[in-house]
């Protein structure tokens, strides 16, 4: 991640002026407060939540937000509020309600769009909002809890913590105004990253946080709250005044759960049920296993999360018996294995696992698609073994469609474990994987919880006590039951579907001894929660059979969203006022700046202020806030302030004048060889090659770490001006920086002099006399003529912008 440092002059903090706010000659960002108040009832919340907006520019605003919500989250309700303006949002078809939205501010009115970009990324956009005016956007929620060993959690996220963006920038309009352009591999990519404030930014946002707790009837032991401070009174918990939006709000409520049946009639005569079953006492057989391990060791896992993943991984090789046998991976942008292939799980193979797990340290990019496909290939052909994977990582990828879609069909077939490490997790993706192999998903949010979450996931990774599960007795609407998966200690069976008939019904499995079935009795009940959460719950299936290939279900998505009122990637919600409050569309546009996440520690070799995770998404470059001064400055004039995204090139904010991004929505569509040609090609980033000249040569020595960020910084400038053969060339060889025998010393004299030469208006030395390398190596970074229309196709128009 790229975060541009402040002159102290021209930021001084505003008392109590709310999340972000700055005072600059340009005037403040716009997120003013975020209230969420939560309402749990057993195992099911209903969550409301408000974000409000002032625009304290003299011209008239559109502000984005891109926000985190509980990635088993239906959201089903959305209104806008501006003075005594209410509007109720309406659900639509994504691109029918992006071009309401667009038309309704071309005609001078307010308007607000909600739409999902991710399980757990939501991006909303207000517009027209008039000068000093205050906006506020209400979504409204039912998500289910996850139940294990006795206590209910609920987790809800409050930060889009940065992503990794493999592959390369793809030509054409971007798909949002993120940090990061959009890729072949992540088409979406500018959808998905906001930029990052500096970390401990004054004046965080006015964030209130509630739940009422109701038990539901069962005997409520106690609460706790793992990453805040919270205040309870007459079963309400209350977040403390002053926290930031920097890390999930998680609250772990013990009771004891029992296996239930709730029927509810619903609307129109449309049924719905949710069974609930309780693990039975039974023994689980452990069968001789296949396990590949993997482990995430790229730069945003530094600090805490590296300690508590390489804890983690090796507790999960002591689980291991001398009748299985193991392979442990570790990946970064590449993967490193432990020893070759399947090996017995002796004491001396289980040593050398542990010995090498204890040399990780955190590095590179996020390359996650790869290993997975490498854990595939090792486990392929096995019989007569369960074949495990367990995936240890923060889950942070912006590619998780192309990974569902290329490795998702072989991982069914295997049994698919993730360990998620980290205070802001992708929850949302890790469970899709988890679910994909009927396997666990566990979160670790912190060094003291790993000893507990690792309790379970000890018994987890073992055979589950059920499996081959079936449904008999109600008369069920066919194709509408959720996954079924199997049953595993402590973790009670949730499924929900669509029924026409029936008052109870048979849960049937195989068990280590035998069948194995229960009887349940169904209660009626009147709850719309429980319709909603079956039907994100079935839609997310439908998502993922999409990203894995199955493109002709869209239809299918589209309806079952606006035929249940439940948010989708394929839908959005819109509110358009009737009144006409402007001239025409908004005059300036600011996308808000997240904070960055809670115990990201920058990886070693980063530059000063230049932010961490230089080697998190090397396709990134530097983009930024832009904003107007009040009183009115020229367009060309603006200058980025803050800068976001994963791996920017240098750090450095964009000059004055520089051009906006290729393709941006602010500066129009520019693409290599169009509008006229620039006597100094490296003029928009000449600043950052000496400054990256200026800090290489500062080095007190060669250092390979620091070589192999900077190809990766190179990378990402010669991409950002249209594919500058210079820096893409000296980017290729700085690769070699990652390989085994790596001369450091070659390649920080190659990279002085290239840098150089190209800040002093010099001939490039011939690469030829430079250390040889294969650009063979990384086809992406020539990719065939035919590859960014290729691209095009597949973003998809459900994403990209109308």
């Amino acid at each position: 991640m790229n975060i541009t440092s402040l002159e102290p002059a021209r930021c001084l903090p505003v008392p109590d002026a709310g999340f972000g706010a700055l005072r600059t000659e340009r005037g403040n960002l716009p997120l003013e407060s975020v209230d969420v108040a939560a309402d749990i009832s057993g195992l099911i919340a209903g969550v409301e939540v408000t974000q409000g907006f002032r625009n304290p520019f003299d011209v008239t605003l559109e502000a984005t937000y891109v926000f985190p919500l509980p990635d088993r989250a239906a959201v089903t309700g959305f209104r806008m509020e501006a003075g005594d303006r209410v509007v109720e949002g309406v659900l639509k078809e994504r691109g029918q309600a992006r071009a309401d939205y667009d038309q309704a501010l071309r005609e001078g009115r307010r308007a607000a769009i909600a739409e999902e970009d991710r399980p757990d990324v939501f991006t909303i956009r207000v517009g027209n909002i008039l000068p000093g005016e205050r906006v506020s956007v209400r979504l409204t929620m039912s998500q289910p809890l996850p139940y294990e060993d006795g206590a209910a959690t609920f987790r809800f996220p409050l930060v889009v913590a940065p992503r990794y963006i493999p592959g390369t920038p793809i030509d054409g309009r971007p798909a949002g105004d993120g940090a990061a352009p959009d890729t072949d591999a992540v088409p979406d990519a500018s959808r998905i990253t906001p930029p990052v404030l500096l970390p401990g930014f004054p004046d965080p946002v006015r964030l209130s946080l509630s739940a009422r707790v109701d038990a539901a009837g069962l005997r409520l032991r106690g609460l706790a709250s793992s990453l805040h401070v919270v205040e309870e009174e007459g079963g309400t918990v209350r977040l403390r005044p002053g926290e930031r939006l920097d890390r999930d709000f998680i609250l772990r409520m013990s009771f004891d759960a029992s296996t239930s049946l709730q029927l509810d009639g619903g609307a129109e005569g449309r049924r719905t049920y949710a069974l609930t079953v309780v693990p039975p006492p039974l023994q689980a057989t452990r069968a001789p296993r296949d396990v590949v391990l993997l482990l995430d060791r790229s730069g945003s896992m530094g600090g805490w999360k590296m300690v508590c993943a390489r804890r983690a991984a090796a507790r999960i090789v002591d689980t291991l018996t001398p009748q299985d046998r193991f392979a442990v991976l570790t990946f970064d942008s590449v993967v490193e294995q432990a020893f070759e292939g399947l090996v017995e799980a002796d004491d001396r193979n289980r040593y050398r696992a542990v010995e090498h797990l204890a040399r990780v340290d955190a590095r590179g990019g996020t390359e996650m698609l790869e290993p997975l496909q490498q854990a595939v290939a090792l486990l392929d052909g096995t019989s007569g073994r369960e074949r495990v994977v367990v995936l240890v990582t923060d889950g942070q990828v912006g590619n998780e469609d192309q990974i569902l879609e290329q490795a998702g069909g072989a991982l069914s077939a295997m049994r698919v474990h993730t360990v998620g490490i980290d205070r802001a997790v992708n929850a949302g993706f890790l469970g899709r994987l988890a679910g994909l192999g009927a396997g666990r998903c566990e979160l670790v949010e912190s060094e003291d919880r790993l000893d507990a979450a690792m309790e379970q996931i000890h018994r987890r990774i073992g055979a589950p006590l059920v499996t081959d599960l079936s449904i008999k007795g109600l008369d069920v609407e066919p194709g509408t039951v959720t996954h079924l998966g199997s049953i595993f200690p402590g973790v009670p069976l949730r499924v929900y579907g669509r029924y026409r008939e029936g008052s109870s019904l048979t849960v049937r499995g195989m068990a280590a001894d035998g069948p194995w079935e229960e009887q349940v009795q169904g209660v009626e009940v009147d709850n719309p929660a429980i319709r909603a959460v079956w039907a994100r719950t079935h839609l997310r299936e439908l998502e993922d059979r999409y990203a894995m290939g199955e493109h002709d279900l869209e239809s299918t998505i589209v309806r079952t969203s606006l035929d249940n009122g439940v948010l989708c990637r394929f839908t959005a919600y819109v509110a358009i006022d009737t009144r006409q409050v402007a001239e025409g569309g908004p005059e300036h546009r600011v996308i808000q700046p997240v904070e960055p996440p809670s115990g990201w520690e920058p990886p070693r070799g980063a530059a000063p202020m230049a932010g961490f995770g230089h080697t998190m998404m090397a396709a990134a470059p530097a983009t930024a806030v832009r904003m107007r001064h009040p009183q009115g400055f020229a367009p060309d004039r603006e200058q980025g302030l803050l800068a976001g995204g994963d791996a920017g090139p240098a750090g450095l904010p964009p000059m004055p004048g520089a051009p906006a991004r290729r393709g941006s929505a602010r500066g129009g569509s520019r693409s290599p060889g169009s509008g006229p040609r620039r006597a100094d090609p490296l003029a928009p980033v000449r600043p950052q090659l000496v400054a990256e000249l200026g800090r290489l040569t500062a080095l007190p020595g060669p250092d390979l770490l620091y070589v192999a960020d900077l190809g990766s910084r190179l990378a990402a400038l010669a991409a950002y001006l249209g594919g500058n053969e210079e820096l893409a060339a000296l980017a290729r060889e700085l690769e070699a920086a990652e390989r085994p025998g790596a001369d450091a010393q070659a390649l920080h004299d190659r990279a002085v002099a290239v840098l150089t030469a190209l800040t002093h208006d010099l001939a490039v030395p011939d690469p030829s006399r430079a250390l040889s390398q294969d650009p063979s190596r990384d086809p992406s970074r020539d990719p065939s003529p035919g590859a960014s229309g290729e691209a095009e196709r597949r973003r998809g128009p459900f994403w990209k912008r109308a």
